[in-house]
């Protein structure tokens, strides 16, 4: 049984270069699924698999309202299209890291696509954009 109820308002922050966006309130869904690649080390007389841990594995996936304009969402993700070199820094609710508080900060990661424009009549123009690769660190430090 859960014995805290958590309410989501995550902060999401981008930055590309020397420039960092806090997009937080463009977004309305962020996930993140960190791991390390399995590396298999069976050898001769082991009587299963064994696996050792590889290189970090990092997929971050945010839903954003598209915006359009020089500091605006549409601008901020094609600035960081196909460069490698983007830095995610994510946490559940607010800036102040804690133990209940993680935060996670994704450096040189890559968005190797998104839809630009992705308009309905009658909806809210939104925008999936899937970050990969990279290295990630968890900090609960104040």
């Amino acid at each position: 049984m859960a014995t805290t109820t958590f309410l989501s308002n995550a902060t999401i922050n981008i930055t590309q270069g020397a420039t960092t966006t806090d997009l937080s309130d463009q977004a309305n869904n962020v996930t993140i699924t960190v791991g390390y690649d399995a590396l298999e080390s069976t050898a001769f007389g082991d009587t299963g698999h064994r696996m050792v841990q590889g290189l970090q594995s990092v997929d971050v996936s945010i839903d954003f309202f598209l915006s359009y304009g020089a500091a605006e969402v549409e601008a901020i993700l094609y600035s960081c299209l196909g460069t490698g070199s983007t830095i995610l820094t994510i946490s559940p609710s607010g800036t102040s890291e804690t133990a209940s508080n993680p935060e996670y900060v994704i450096t040189n990661c890559m968005l190797s696509s998104f839809t630009p424009i992705n308009s309905a009549v009658g909806t809210l123009a939104t925008v999936t954009a899937q970050f990969t690769a990279g290295t990630w660190v968890r900090d609960v430090t104040p």
